[in-house]
């Protein structure tokens, strides 16, 4: 296998990267509806509607900030283009609950809202996380040099961490346990809050064996972004760590 992974078209070579992001963005909304189906929702269709919006809007915002400050040196040079094409899934989900909780306040919403979105977003960051896997390192979603079993050549000619499969690997994991969990009796929006919490843990681990560029005490925005989520959850994280422990 050599990476970027393309495909010819009318002669013109194009990543897969392109298609799996469109296929993700689907796929997901279509399971959303089809487990939305099942439930009765406890939030009317109109104001489902209104924090799917906010949601959009927060993540195209913080996929992008968080993104460029993956490469503070770089901020003097920021441009339409460069913000444009920058995006991460971590500032994504960041800037996606900022957004929803926005506008539940400004609709009078106090009911708990995530747990139906858990399993769209782990499928939908699943099939992504193909598309990067595709770009080896025209995409930013790679590990340092590695003398690990699973490390690979991504197109540099280095043994590297595929750090895309590694998440892909962790999203059939979290996919098994959220399933594992479905009938299980929890507080609304317990399952979201379990899913982000476990998820920015990864991604915090992760941005260790990843060539990352320090925000700010050696950390990078996505440790800073999972430190943030890790204190935004802190009274759910101690109240089943203290449940689990007593």
């Amino acid at each position: 296998m050599t990476f970027p992974i393309r495909f010819e078209l009318f002669g013109e070579w194009y990543h897969w990267h392109y298609i799996f992001e469109l296929l993700s963005f689907f796929i997901g909304v279509r399971v959303y509806y089809f487990l939305k189906q099942k439930i009765a929702d406890p939030i009317s269709d109109e104001h489902r509607l209104w924090i799917m919006l906010g949601a959009m809007l927060g993540a195209l915002i913080g996929s992008r900030v968080i993104a460029i400050l993956e490469d503070p040196v770089h901020l003097n040079q920021l441009s339409f283009s460069v913000l444009y094409q920058s995006k991460t899934i971590v500032g994504g989900l960041l800037g996606g609950l900022f957004g929803v909780e926005l506008v539940k306040k400004c609709i009078g919403v106090k009911i708990a809202s995530g747990d139906i979105y858990v399993i769209p977003i782990i499928i939908a960051l699943f099939i992504g996380r193909i598309g990067c896997f595709s770009m080896g390192i025209d995409e930013p979603v790679y590990g340092v040099e590695t003398h690990f079993f699973m490390g690979m050549d991504l197109g540099d000619g280095l043994k590297r961490h595929p750090v895309a499969l590694y998440e892909m690997i962790y999203m059939v994991v979290l996919f098994v346990l959220f399933l594992a969990i479905r009938d299980k009796t929890l507080i609304n929006g317990d399952r979201f809050k379990l899913f982000m919490v476990l998820y920015f843990l990864f991604r915090f681990l992760v941005e260790f064996i990843k060539p990352y560029q320090a925000l700010f005490l050696n950390l990078s925005s996505i440790h800073w972004s999972a430190l943030f989520i890790f204190l935004y959850y802190y009274k759910f994280i101690t109240r089943n760590v203290k449940a689990y422990l007593l």
